[in-house]
């Protein structure tokens, strides 16, 4: 038989275009000769829908939907997933269309994802076989492929119906785990997922094929729509993952940052972005992402030199914007910060110059950006990293603020991954200036992040082990980090968590991304 895997791109909530970009798949589906074709989890609604899975009328308009697509599926069958609004509550499903029209629902019983908890629940009933041109086809939803139980002989493969989201080595996970079920339960596994930006996470796509064997036979694009017959008679050969070499990753995550920055943007109806250019690593990246996103047509830059701003980098942001051939207009704030500091002589004069004057610097270019946000509709991208986001190295209101940020969850060390990334793919747009020059937020004279910190690859290792891996401080120190150091950075963590709760949406690169796999209470005396 033929399957179709339909890897699309929907958007949350616009049922009638996802069921429309459907039913056009199902067309095409049927000129190519094929008996099923298969669309992923949620794909009716979109997802993640978070509170909208509680509104019957949403949950109405959804059931609707699928009464439609199956009009559509005269002579071709279809597997559409779907919430579904059952005695128990809302589901998500897997609308099995056979050859006639015919609507049968199937649910997902294990609801694992914090996304999904309290706005679906588990399905009473669970995966359950269908027979398509004298194949038997078992239907299994999300997670509960990790439950699957021992099939019935008579089943032929299974078709996994999923919204697996991108983080940073989970695709080759997410491989070796269905390759491990597929060896083991001798079936054949057909995955298909979702694609696409939705918000803070991004969905790779990457559907495929496992044999029984346990070997990758058949695999769409990642990060992009995709659409391939997969025949079960024909002899598919194993094909190596195309995912698993490290220096892949820092292609994936630029894929995955584009991809996500653009979806945030469109479904928004956004279309310009704006970025404050220092000069530094952090923004000249962003600025680059939203290039790649948005085109350079669409990006607009702001260069806002203070008091203390070397003029080297003012010289180094000027070459990075000509060279992306982005819009740019250079603003000194030296007169506003000199304002703002004169005003409040009455209150701060005759203290030392500290963070007080260190922040109104970044405050100023923030309201300057927004300025531009609020007269031209250029929104404003926001060029913070993970490493400073944990340690509380940002500015509230200052460098915190922005629309969207698009590198927020990834640590220093692979800003500079990336930069390096980008000039090797196009043609060293990033002058190596801004790649050698030693980190900086350059608000006071010849400051340099390591007269606080240590160096980023230490912070970012720490980090790691703390985030990522969950390991205590004494498991790090005993891995040869020094405890000062260690004491110093688990401190920092835990005393910026009210930052955290108020910086703008981050997209999602992580496995362990703040405020979702990483939450601590906003008021928290626990020490340990």
């Amino acid at each position: 038989m033929k399957i179709a895997l339909a890897q699309l791109n929907y958007t949350v909530g616009d049922i009638k275009t996802n069921a429309a970009k459907i039913m056009a798949a199902i067309e095409r589906a049927k000129t190519e000769g094929a008996d099923l074709v298969v669309f992923a989890e949620f794909a009716v609604s979109g997802t993640p829908a978070y509170g909208l899975l509680t509104k019957t009328t949403f949950l109405t308009l959804c059931e609707e939907a699928v009464d439609a697509i199956a009009k559509s599926c005269r002579g071709i069958a279809a597997v559409v997933g779907t919430p579904y609004l059952t005695a128990e509550g809302p589901v998500s499903a897997a609308a099995y269309i056979d050859g006639r029209g015919n609507i049968e629902y199937i649910g997902k019983r294990y609801v694992t994802a914090r996304r999904e908890m309290g706005y679906i629940v588990g399905s009473a009933t669970g995966s359950r076989t269908i027979e398509v041109a004298g194949k038997n086809l078992r239907i299994i939803i999300g997670d509960d492929l990790s439950h699957m139980e021992d099939l019935d002989e008579t089943v032929d493969a299974v078709i996994s119906v999923n919204a697996r989201r991108y983080g940073k080595g989970i695709l080759s996970r997410r491989f070796d785990k269905i390759s491990r079920l597929a060896f083991t339960e001798g079936r054949d596994i057909i995955l298909i997922n979702q694609v696409g930006g939705a918000g803070d996470i991004v969905y790779d796509g990457t559907s495929g094929v496992v044999s029984r064997e346990g070997k990758l036979t058949f695999v769409l694009k990642s990060f992009e729509e995709d659409m391939l017959i997969y025949d079960t008679e024909q002899v598919h050969e194993p094909i190596e993952i195309p995912f698993t070499p490290y220096n892949d990753r820092t292609r994936l995550i630029y894929q995955a940052a584009c991809l996500g920055l653009r979806d945030y943007f469109i479904k928004n109806g956004y279309s310009k972005a704006c970025v404050g250019l220092s000069g530094g690593i952090d923004s000249a990246v962003v600025a680059c992402l939203a290039v790649g996103a948005l085109g350079k047509e669409n990006v607009r830059v702001l260069l806002m030199p203070s008091p203390f701003t070397p003029n080297e980098s003012v010289e180094d942001a000027k070459q990075l914007a000509e060279n992306l051939g982005v819009e740019y207009s250079v603003l000194p704030i030296v007169d506003a910060y000199n304002a703002i500091v004169g005003t409040l002589q009455p209150v701060i004069g005759g203290t030392e110059f500290d963070a007080t004057e260190e922040n109104i610097q970044t405050r100023i270019r923030t309201t300057m950006l927004m300025a531009l946000q609020n007269k031209t509709g250029y929104m404003l991208l926001n060029s913070s990293n993970k490493s400073e986001n944990a340690l509380g190295w940002c500015t509230l209101y200052g460098d915190t603020a922005g629309t969207f940020s698009p590198t927020g969850d990834l640590y220093k060390s692979e800003i500079y991954d990336l930069a390096r990334y980008i000039n090797a793919t196009f043609n060293d747009v990033i002058p190596d200036a801004i790649i050698d020059k030693e980190p900086s937020s350059e608000l006071r004279p010849n400051q340099k992040d390591s007269d606080y910190l240590p160096p980023y690859e230490v912070i970012d290792a720490i980090l790691f082990r703390m985030i990522e891996k969950k390991q205590h401080r004494e498991e790090i120190i005993d891995a040869g980090f020094e405890s000062d150091v260690v004491e110093k950075i688990h401190s920092m963590i835990m005393r910026n968590e009210k930052k955290r709760y108020q910086f703008p949406p981050v997209l999602r690169l992580s496995p362990c991304a703040f405020g979702h796999e990483w939450l601590m209470p906003l008021v928290n005396h626990y020490g340990d």
